[in-house]
């Protein structure tokens, strides 16, 4: 069997009869046959031959799959022999997969598929062992025990944490190898490259790969990998180094995607908008995972439905193993069979206790950014501050005052001067124009998307470089206590920090920080690698934080959350204050021609003072991602709580029920409890509807 040596887009198939075969594709296919499947001499009708390696299975019309394998229903159909058609077997399957690093293992007897059409969002706490799991689907990691089988001539690509390339490397050359280890024509190779490079916004293919962005050479990677049209694309925290723009170009791409994803994210906007299953990672579950279908929204209420139903299941069990630990004290001989079995029922149940309590037992990061006792409410003042990198401007014309309590997010595209922004805070780079005034003995702190950490240093030393001991709000710690705050155990304390996941490395500058006091937080990127437990908490703690915020993040959710004021730099130049994250692209899609008066290169947007927040205003919480769920649906709570308490005041006001004291009291217990649950919910929609607005 022949078949051309075109790379081809969409679905394959064959059609064959005798000696003579073609070989094509859905569209492309269709046109070479003139929009339909071509008629061969010995056959009567329009047909489709599906072949098993060498042997012909028959002729006729059907819905089918990729590499000439059969899914569907068929018409028609002439077998030269019997065959029995099949469901398209999953293209990964790992099956009990267990993976240790160390002592303790990652993950241990874990199953895991990916079928045609997924998007898997795969989720977990630090060092649970998504990126490991991962490359052992795409075959780069071999776990300890288990195995994994990949379905016959299926592809998996695969995008790791960090992308990096060979210095010297255009654009070009990246997809040009690329492309030639896919075997694509070398005909429709330029072509082929323009496009995928075009799809990417790469206007520049000499432009050398390892000098990009981090955000460019993540996109770089994912285009690399969609070159050989694989059947699954295995994501590795694809965020981190995207900026709100190239995450919201990813969004689009998987949307409009043909192959299956399994995504490693935190990015709870990012996970809704691109899941249709959420899996997540963690010993908590009995099975090491849990999966749900559906978006991240519909994951955590089918979450929390679960680890309620667990968490009776739990205390229900305690107390069956209560009552025969007491059984047991009284000291039954094993001498029936009746009290032999239940002594070894009993032991059984305390036991499988145990098992669920150290499975279920769960900690989390205590992050606590402590600030100084300073008075002064104006921190850092801009005064018309122009800034330039070479002999390009960044953004001109800035006047903004930092103030004590003020929460800005500071958002932009990759190279528009965001770390610039942050340089020039902490008096590292002096601005073009204008001048900006500090107050005196300002304690600035500064997190560093660079997280520079020696990677040789063990974690005792990375926490508490000059002893066992350190001092954090004027108290001493031992390092051991400190290291167990941030969810870290006594073994890891002598360990090299290169041994720690993304998640670790970010809970450790995170611990070195806190032990700063600070006037103002400086944040560049801190959501990279935290799982979401620990975002939530941060989350929590910046809202909570008296000094000033500046936050750099990718992380939609986050900004929404916590900003009360963001600042977008376009990169070309301009600067404007905003209410909220929407203002910002609504501004960048529609009123960026008018920005502004002509050369200030400044935007205001609805009565943002230049002083930035109210400082005695009090920054108001946003709504959690629960709490969203639940006010989306309060309205409707509340109504029937209504027809409830209206329905239980008639009842009471009935007079055939007046004379009778057993109904009477039974209307007025349904009455209280009705207007306790209509106060309630009222009282609950209003303190969201505060947030909300």
């Amino acid at each position: 069997m022949a078949e051309d040596s075109e790379v081809l887009f969409g679905v394959e198939f064959l059609v064959s009869t005798g000696g003579d075969i073609a070989h094509g594709h859905e569209g492309a296919g269709f046109d070479v046959c003139g929009g339909e499947f071509p008629r061969l001499p010995n056959v009567d009708e329009a047909s489709l031959v599906f072949t098993d390696e060498r042997s012909c299975l028959g002729w006729g019309n059907f819905e089918f799959e990729h590499e000439f394998s059969l899914v569907g229903r068929g018409s028609r159909m002439e077998q030269p022999g019997e065959i029995s058609l099949k469901e398209m077997p999953p293209i990964l399957n790992a099956q009990s997969v267990t993976k240790q690093f160390g002592a303790k293992p990652l993950f241990r007897d874990i199953s895991f598929t990916v079928e045609d059409g997924a998007r898997i969002g795969l989720i977990g706490p630090n060092g649970a062992g998504k990126s490991t799991l991962l490359a052992i689907l795409a075959g780069t990691v071999e776990p300890d025990m288990g195995e994994l089988a990949v379905r016959k001539r299926a592809r998996a690509a695969y995008v790791p944490q960090d992308s990096r390339f060979a210095r010297g490397l255009t654009v070009r050359q990246v997809l040009e190898t690329a492309l030639g280890a896919s075997h694509v024509n070398e005909g429709e190779r330029e072509g082929r490259l323009r496009e995928l490079s075009g799809r990417a916004g790469f206007e520049d293919l000499a432009a050398e790969a390892a000098s990009l962005s981090g955000g460019w050479r993540k996109r770089l990677a994912i285009v690399e990998a969609l070159v050989s049209h694989p059947e699954v694309l295995l994501l590795d925290e694809p965020t981190n180094h995207l900026d709100l723009a190239g995450i919201e170009w990813l969004e689009e791409l998987l949307a409009l995607a043909s192959f299956a994803v399994v995504t490693v994210s935190h990015d709870r906007y990012f996970l809704e908008a691109t899941s249709n299953e959420i899996i997540e990672l963690n010993r908590v579950y009995a099975e090491g995972l849990f999966r749900v279908k559906g978006t991240f929204s519909r994951f955590l209420e089918e979450r929390e439905a679960y680890l309620e139903s667990q968490s009776k299941q739990q205390e229900s069990l305690r107390n069956r193993v209560r009552t025969e630990i007491e059984w047991l004290r009284r000291g039954p001989k094993a001498r029936t069979t009746k009290s032999k079995a239940r002594i070894d029922t009993a032991n059984e149940m305390i036991g499988q206790l145990a098992a669920m309590d150290s499975r279920t037992t769960l900690n989390s990061a205590g992050i606590d950014f402590e600030a100084t006792q300073r008075k002064t409410k104006r921190l850092v003042e801009f005064n018309d501050v122009a800034c330039d990198i070479g002999d390009h401007r960044l953004f001109s014309g800035l006047n903004f005052v930092l103030t004590a309590g003020s929460k800005v997010g500071l958002v932009g595209p990759n190279g528009s001067g965001k770390t610039t922004f942050l340089r020039m805070l902490r008096a590292e780079l002096e601005p073009a124009e204008g001048s900006i005034r500090r107050a005196d003995g300002l304690r600035l702190v500064y997190f560093s998307q660079m997280r520079e950490l020696d990677e040789n240093l063990t974690l005792r030393r990375a926490l508490a470089p000059e002893g066992d001991g350190l001092v954090y709000q004027g108290r001493n710690v031992h390092v051991a206590s400190w290291a167990a705050r941030f969810l870290f155990t006594g073994e890891q304390l002598n360990q090299p920090v290169r041994n720690l996941s993304g998640g670790e490395r970010a809970r450790v500058l995170i611990a070195k920080l806190m032990l700063e006091p600070a006037d103002v937080l400086l944040l560049d990127e801190p959501t990279n690698d935290l799982d979401i437990p620990t975002l939530e908490i941060l989350e929590e703690n910046l809202l909570e934080f008296p000094g000033a915020l500046v936050l750099v993040t990718h992380d939609r959710y986050l900004l929404n959350r916590v900003a009360s004021t963001v600042v977008g730099l376009d990169g070309e130049g301009h600067i404007g204050k905003f209410a909220d994250y929407a203002q910002w692209e609504q501004w960048l899609e529609e009123e960026k021609p008018g920005i502004g008066e002509k050369g200030s290169g400044i935007r205001e947007q609805k009565g943002l003072s230049q002083a930035g927040s109210d400082p005695q205003k009090p920054v108001k919480k946003k709504l959690s991602y629960l709490e969203a769920r639940e006010f989306a649906t309060i309205e409707r709570r509340v109504e029937v709580s209504d027809e409830r308490l209206a329905a239980a005041r008639a009842r009471v006001e009935d007079p055939a029920i007046a004379s009778d004291a057993r109904a009477l009291e039974a209307a007025l217990r349904d009455l209280t409890s009705a207007q306790e649950e209509n106060d309630l919910l009222y009282a609950r929609w209003a303190e969201l509807t505060d947030k909300a607005v």
